[in-house]
């Protein structure tokens, strides 16, 4: 999957079920979850150990999973992301040699903005898919907004992350410039560890349902 089509999918599901996971034997049932759920898309961050050996297993085992690695804070968390199999990365901030690193590679990166300065340090990196972090905090939906004014007409596209969640869903979901949003109650690590799968099935169609009456509320 190359790059375009990576984000076409993403763009697609419109949600991506941001993960922290500490036990690699409930990767492949938390995936499952996730697929049967109609969301078979995982970003798994770089904030637990288990991280490396989760992706691994991802990617052997559940290989229709969309993979993603989050918190990628350094070009090694980058190479090690790739090796492991990610097919894309997200980092909370815009490091320019993470950015580089990723063009080498080329694995699809997502670096973090908030501010106008962010935006275009990251356009003239030539990256155009921008992660919106944190983005409650930041002013949410109205900064958003009051951001898409000058940059949309570059083709800024945001995802944004911290604070989203499913009531506030359609708000983020319905602006032009939101390609996609991520969110951490998806599959919670205390959701995981707890083995509630049917949790995670039913906020996978609760999502599923949401962005189909948006879908088809824009045609």
């Amino acid at each position: 999957m190359n790059k375009q089509e990576l984000f076409d999918a993403l763009a697609q599901y419109r949600v991506i079920p941001v993960i922290a996971i500490d036990d690699v034997q409930s990767a492949v049932p938390m995936a499952d979850a996730l697929i049967e759920g109609g969301l078979p898309v995982a970003e798994i961050t770089f904030r637990t150990a288990a991280a490396q050996a989760v992706m691994e297993k991802l990617q052997k085992e559940r290989p229709r999973l969309i993979l993603g690695a989050g918190t990628v804070l350094s070009v090694e968390n980058l190479r090690l992301a790739k090796q492991c199999g990610a097919q894309f990365g997200v980092a909370p901030g815009l490091n320019p040699e993470v950015v580089r690193e990723a063009q080498k590679l080329d694995l699809p990166f997502i670096p973090g903005v908030t501010t106008p300065s962010d935006i275009e340090h990251a356009l003239g990196l030539g990256v155009d898919v921008l992660k919106f972090f944190p983005a409650e905090a930041s002013g949410g939906v109205t900064m958003i907004k009051a951001l898409s004014g000058p940059y949309a007409h570059k083709g800024v596209q945001f995802m944004p992350t911290g604070g989203v969640t499913l009531k506030n869903l359609e708000t983020y979901l319905s602006q032009p410039t939101v390609m996609m949003v991520g969110g951490t109650w998806i599959a919670k690590k205390e959701t995981i560890a707890g083995g509630k799968w049917d949790e995670i099935r039913e906020n996978c169609r609760q999502i599923c349902n949401l962005v189909a009456q948006i879908r088809k509320a824009g045609s």
